[in-house]
């Protein structure tokens, strides 16, 4: 019996230190103080960690990020974040391909569907809804793109309510291949959302207000690039 403890404890700290793994450094944090200046001094570059996915999932190609989509799971920033603006620009490689940025999270992602509380902002290809539809019917929970909801027990507040998801008011999204632009804004437990130049969607009052952004892995190729975040003060 003891030891099969100590061969559990030992499986569980090879995960748990997988899990913590550092993986590269992707887009850069703009100093508020340099934005107000008008300096144009490089940022400091945003590290990415482990969480549930594998290292082969993700690969930097240039200036992309590729993300391969499986295992599903996200990565995390090494460091929290409570109020800023973020820009990061996706662009998907398969028909109804699926996928998303988490902010405000924990970063604990629960075994059974493989991903964190927080707030996600979704990125779906055109095709999602077509390729989901059953008996004429769209599916009733996803929309094209860009809604807001929370997870894993975050509340929130939505501004064009679909149950308890935050609904694109103006489909804007371009299709596979093509870069989409998403400008989130995140303060103090609301959240607007810019589509290719457009805001089109919100949330307020969200339960959690602070903690880690995640890139998401969700079974399809996507890419990402110029990724910058401002932190406000």
């Amino acid at each position: 019996m003891k030891h099969t403890i100590v061969v559990l404890v030992l499986i569980m700290a090879v995960f748990s230190a997988q899990a913590q793994e550092k993986l590269f450094t992707f887009g850069e944090v703009v100093p508020w103080g340099k934005v107000v200046d008008g300096q144009k001094a490089k940022g400091e570059a945003i590290e990415w960690i482990q969480v549930n996915t594998l290292t082969e999932t993700w690969k930097k190609n240039g200036e992309e990020l590729i993300c391969k989509g499986q295992p599903i799971g996200v990565i995390r920033s090494a460091k929290k974040y409570r109020n800023f603006m973020m820009h990061i620009e996706w662009r998907h490689m398969e028909a109804g391909g699926n996928s998303g940025t988490f902010v405000w999270s924990d970063a604990n992602a629960d075994e059974t569907n493989r991903l964190p509380n927080g707030v996600e902002v979704q990125m779906l290809e055109l095709d999602w809804v077509k390729l989901n539809t059953r008996d004429g019917k769209e599916p009733p929970i996803a929309y094209v793109h860009g809604e807001l909801f929370g997870v894993g027990g975050v509340k929130t507040v939505p501004d064009n309510p679909r149950g308890e998801r935050s609904k694109s008011i103006e489909n804007r999204c371009k299709g596979k291949g093509e870069w989409n632009v998403y400008d989130v804004v995140c303060v103090d437990g609301t959240i607007k959302l810019s589509v290719n130049g457009k805001f089109v969607n919100g949330i307020s009052k969200s339960s959690k207000t602070e903690g880690y952004i995640c890139l998401e892995s969700e079974g399809a190729e996507i890419h990402f690039r110029n990724l910058k975040i401002l932190e406000l003060p």
